[in-house]
């Protein structure tokens, strides 16, 4: 088969906690509210640059929903990702403002983000990977078609995704040695 004639498949990435470090508030880790918050996460530049040569799609698919909350002001994450795709390269990003009481079909676990993706650049969803922290980003991979990559740095471990790793660059190593594979042995 012609290589333009292959399925085109993408990365999926989540934001916090796979791309930026959570911060302290509160006694919890959670997203950053300020743009002086953000900080890449230890080996995520290289890691992007690792991924780019995979000739395959970056996007960043994030839940937002301290906007929805008033906790966030549209301007500041607009700056925050500013910041991020100063040091990273990435082809898209999609973010869902919401939070659960909206039920929007955007919010992870949710795939609306992955699918709106996947339809604006001609994805195909399963030669596709979603790389985040959490359920979420497991389960919307899952409900999009995507094989699932969980970075699970506390080691609480979530059953449900294809793979569980310790960070971005391992990510992309199961990424690669997926890739690698031959179609049959890969899960559709």
């Amino acid at each position: 088969m012609p290589e333009s004639s292959q399925p085109r498949g993408a990365i999926f990435l989540d934001r916090d906690g796979v791309l930026n470090d959570l911060v302290l508030r509160d006694g919890h880790w959670v997203s950053p509210r300020r743009v002086a918050d953000v900080r890449l996460s230890t080996g995520v530049v290289e890691a992007i640059e690792r991924a780019r040569g995979l000739a395959m799609p970056l996007f960043i698919a994030t839940n937002q929903p301290d906007i929805a909350r008033g906790l966030l002001e549209p301007d500041e994450l607009a700056a925050m990702m500013e910041r991020i795709r100063a040091h990273i390269a990435v082809d898209d990003v999609a973010i869902c403002p919401h939070d659960d009481a909206d039920r929007c079909a955007c919010r992870k676990p949710a795939p609306g983000l992955l699918t709106t993706l996947a339809a604006r650049w001609g994805v195909d969803l399963r030669h596709s990977f979603m790389v985040g922290d959490s359920w979420k980003d497991v389960e919307a991979g899952r409900r999009a078609g995507c094989r699932t990559i969980l970075i699970d740095r506390a080691g609480a471990g979530a059953r449900s995704a294809d793979h569980t790793v310790a960070s971005l660059a391992a990510a992309i190593d199961v990424i690669e040695a997926q890739l690698a594979l031959p179609p049959s042995k890969c899960r559709p």
